[in-house]
């Protein structure tokens, strides 16, 4: 039987800290927000497939520093994780911190495994410019160019992607009409990328290559809130299943 392949999801969490205001009284309150159970569920169905995700307070400290610790995943997918999680260390003041994992990612690529970096207000440049790929290693394995600012469009009537390549193995037994999106991160293709999928004239799923490697920008929320209908899809589970099986360099 083949080895299943193996994909690490990283982000797609955050601890919330509400204080609320009674009258005269302050009542705080913790929490802790998991929106990457969605896309893990859906994994779950498909016996080729094994997933694990790192949390985004792992990752500061546990998301690998070595390519060879990172080639136990096929593919790695990054998704509402900012570029100082994986490329800062919880210990700022070590010097030096360590290898920056932005670098050993691209070189991780290079070799011949996959990469995906999903949208949202962590990633890409995002919200205010703070998650801050543009000009980084990650834009430079990317099939996109990023924006040097802000890059959300907020989109709260929904928009729906226009599928340009159907036949592509990414897309197979996928539906041409995809539900509506709250908003994407505006990108612009790079001229060796293959879009597979616009919105607004603006790539949704572009694919490429780097080095051995296989890479994706899908730029959309694989999770809530610009994902929310995504999620409730008949074909979520599958396209993710042929995303990650294409990044492997096994189609």
């Amino acid at each position: 039987m083949p080895k299943p392949t193996k994909i690490l999801l990283v982000g797609e969490t955050w601890f919330v800290l509400k204080l609320h205001v009674k009258g005269f009284d302050m009542v705080p309150l913790g929490g802790y927000e998991n929106f990457a159970v969605w896309f893990m569920d859906a994994m779950k169905q498909f016996k080729d497939i094994e997933a694990t995700h790192m949390p985004n307070h792992v990752a500061l400290t546990d998301f690998p520093k070595t390519v060879k610790d990172m080639e136990k995943y096929d593919v790695i997918i990054f998704s509402d994780t900012g570029k100082n999680t994986i490329q800062l260390y919880p210990d700022l003041f070590t010097v030096p911190m360590g290898p920056d994992r932005l670098e050993v990612l691209r070189d991780y690529v290079s070799k011949g495994h996959g990469f995906c970096m999903g949208g949202g207000w962590n990633c890409f440049e995002g919200v205010r410019g703070i998650p801050g790929y543009h000009d980084t290693k990650v834009e430079e394995i990317l099939p996109v160019d990023m924006l040097p600012y802000d890059d959300r469009v907020e989109k709260p009537q929904g928009v729906k992607p226009t599928i340009l390549k159907g036949d592509h193995p990414v897309l197979k037994g996928i539906d041409k009409d995809w539900p509506l999106f709250l908003g994407y991160n505006k990108v612009t293709a790079k001229s060796n990328s293959t879009v597979l999928a616009e919105v607004e004239g603006n790539p949704f799923i572009a694919l490429g290559e780097f080095g051995k490697g296989r890479t994706m920008a899908f730029t959309s929320d694989l999770s809530k809130h610009w994902g929310t209908a995504f999620i409730e899809w008949k074909h979520y589970g599958m396209f993710w299943r042929n995303a990650v099986t294409w990044l492997a360099g096994q189609k």
